[in-house]
């Protein structure tokens, strides 16, 4: 049987990420006020609002509705996380298309995509303390869970705890890229907000209760 995500699973994701930002807003500037501008949180809860908003417009198809999220987040975030994070979404986007309900391998090659966007935009490796390093390890386990036969749920849940490891191993790490690292010495110690937001991504996803749904004519 061939599995698919349906739009309404889509948009739950994405508002739950909104709100889930919302909610940790104040955790997040705390975050970028160690290492950054102290700007993050209200940035992203500032794009994610507008982007949740969005969504309650017609838009045929998981492609379109992530680039809405995308071009979003760009026209209304400032500094580096409005063009990572709105790169992201419209890859995403891309890689989608116009499918109202895209298999989960399709998913998958979405969020390899997005990932892609937000290597070419930031130039980010590991270990350089951006959000590289909970994405990356949170779209391999993705991969690596439906290769072995996990269900979405599975798969979702092995890439949130990938996220959040990943995200944990930025607080030793002296950072490379970005404002974090004109300090130095004093980035060291501190977890990084733009990983912490990647977490906040997957975790909606778990949060929302996505799972398996039959693609159409394959029901029973």
């Amino acid at each position: 049987m061939t599995n698919c995500v349906t739009m309404t699973a889509l948009d739950a994701w994405l508002r739950a990420f909104a709100r889930l930002v919302a909610e940790n807003e104040d955790e997040l500037t705390r975050l970028d006020a160690a290492i950054g501008d102290a700007d993050h949180g209200a940035n992203m809860n500032r794009g994610l609002t507008a982007a949740a908003a969005a969504l309650d417009e017609p838009a045929a198809g998981g492609g379109p509705r992530l680039t809405k999220v995308g071009m979003t987040l760009i026209s209304t975030v400032g500094g580096a996380s409005g063009p990572l994070f709105g790169t992201f979404f419209l890859r995403m986007g891309t890689a989608l298309g116009d499918q109202d309900a895209p298999a989960v391998e399709t998913l998958a090659t979405a969020l390899r995509a997005g990932l892609a966007g937000v290597v070419q935009r930031g130039k980010a490796e590991a270990g350089d303390k951006t959000m590289y390093d909970a994405l990356a390890p949170a779209v391999e386990a993705f991969e690596a869970a439906l290769a072995a036969g996990e269900p979405l749920a599975g798969a979702l849940a092995a890439a949130s705890k990938a996220a959040d490891d990943g995200c944990a191993a930025t607080i030793p790490l002296l950072a490379r890229k970005g404002r974090a690292s004109y300090l130095g010495e004093r980035s060291v110690g501190h977890q990084d907000p733009g990983a912490t937001t990647v977490c906040l991504f997957f975790r909606a996803a778990l949060d929302t209760g996505i799972d398996f749904e039959p693609a159409a004519g394959e029901a029973g």
